[in-house]
């Protein structure tokens, strides 16, 4: 239904993501209004500190800067909602004004998400509004949508991603160009892919928040970021690296989520932490700040989704994509797809998670130890794959990888490892996942 009637835009935030909308909005304004069937107009922009110089930000935009975030996004004639500023405060509660005044929200906050999903939806619910948000997870990636409607008729058994471009870039040049995880890093902050203070990325707490949103979509089931197991890749080292290429395999941190089978019925496990995948494997080869999602699932099988996971252009492609459907909607008086959560499956704690390992122990280099390691690994039925000595004497570290077993029993002979006399220390713990 074309009407000469715009829809008028609030963006919330003009930092890289939001100066990119608003240059995008304001450049692409015929291709849109032919698209959505209304012109589509940016109403104002909300900011903490209008002083500051935003390079490609034009002379309209500059007069729509406000710092009134509240009194905008409740104006009467605000029709949709765009926030990048991130974060849960002050984020959630201008979304909450935004959905009771009418207004539909297109957002990319995966942290708020991950926290309060569910509070949002019920907003948007009560008030007939939409709530999208496919930025929110793998920049540009159309990964999102495919889970929510495109897959919708089928079931999804496992989403295995990287979903980190930093981390990605760092693990890549420890493998690519022999670096420490220092060195990685301190070049990742330099080219402006890693932040000043690198924790939410290396740590894993990003990627934790985009699991949590992957799962919850794949799995209709409420799934919040301290459902995660986390675990980041600071501790990974090159000695790591290298006995990962030696094995014909690459390290990655990756977001897994999956449906399992347990004796109670069927779960949900989600998790992030780096582990090892086999050279061969399409993640595999997803190198410098890309991101990549595989999808597997009943009827369709294996599906992948790739390409650039951040960055302003990228971010901005898919926020105004989810613009248009949310604008088409609302000249429609049609409202998009609401919160699935209908399956309510429990989610599997890591202790019960079954995977492979790979596991590195420095020992004295004499008879008996390698009888008395094997020994340590089966009384915790946890089941060696194979075994290799690097180094003689005081070098001597044993490489063992295991079969499948779970978390809590990895843990439980780790422990007992630790403890043998002749055991100066296990060095490492990695998970191996994908077919070997």
């Amino acid at each position: 239904m074309a009407t000469n009637s715009p829809l008028r835009v609030a963006l919330l935030g003009c930092g890289v993501v939001g100066s990119q909308v608003a240059r995008l909005l304001e450049e692409q304004a015929v291709d849109l209004e032919a698209r959505v069937g209304a012109p589509v107009e940016l109403a104002g922009i909300a900011v903490r500190r209008p002083e500051l110089v935003r390079d490609g930000l034009s002379v309209a935009n500059r007069a729509l800067l406000t710092t009134d975030a509240m009194g905008l996004v409740t104006r009467d004639d605000i029709d949709v909602v765009v926030e990048v500023i991130g974060g849960i405060e002050p984020a959630r509660s201008l979304i909450l004004a935004a959905l009771e005044h009418g207004a539909s929200v297109v957002t990319a906050n995966k942290a708020l998400l991950a926290e309060d999903g569910p509070t949002l939806y019920a907003a948007a619910e009560n008030s007939g509004g939409d709530l999208y948000y496919e930025a929110a997870v793998a920049g540009a990636i159309p990964i999102l949508r495919p889970l929510r409607e495109s897959l919708a008729g089928d079931q999804v058994t496992r989403v295995l991603g990287i979903v980190n471009g930093t981390t990605n870039y760092i693990l890549d040049q420890m493998h690519t160009s022999n670096k420490g995880y220092d060195d990685a890093l301190e070049e990742a902050q330099r080219l402006g892919y890693a932040e000043a203070d690198p924790t939410a990325d290396v740590e894993g707490f990003d990627a934790a928040a985009k699991a949590a949103i992957l799962a919850s979509l794949a799995f209709h089931t409420r799934v919040t970021a301290s459902d995660v197991h986390r675990e980041g890749i600071s501790e990974v080292t090159s000695a790591d690296v290298r006995s990962a290429q030696e094995m014909g395999c690459v390290v990655k941190l990756l977001a897994i989520c999956a449906l399992v089978d347990t004796p109670e019925g069927p779960a949900v496990s989600a998790r992030v932490h780096p582990a090892m995948i086999p050279a061969t494997h399409p993640l595999a080869n997803v190198g410098g700040a890309y991101n990549a999602v595989f999808v597997e699932s009943k009827a369709a099988g294996q599906l992948m989704f790739y390409g650039p996971g951040a960055g302003g252009s990228p971010t901005a492609s898919a926020v105004l994509g989810d613009l248009v459907t949310v604008a088409r909607n609302r000249l429609s008086q049609v409202r998009g797809a609401g919160e699935s959560a209908y399956a309510d499956l429990p989610i599997v704690p890591m202790g019960s998670t079954q995977t492979r390992y790979m596991v590195q122990i420095d020992v004295d280099d004499k008879a008996g130890v390698l009888a008395e390691i094997a020994s340590t690994f089966a009384k915790h039925d946890v089941s060696i794959q194979t075994v290799r000595q690097e180094g003689r004497g005081d070098d001597a570290v044993l490489v063992v990888v295991s079969h499948r077993a779970s978390d809590a029993d990895l843990a439980a002979t780790v422990a007992n490892l630790q403890a043998l006399a002749f055991v100066r220390e296990v060095v490492s713990v990695l998970r191996v996942e994908g077919d070997q």
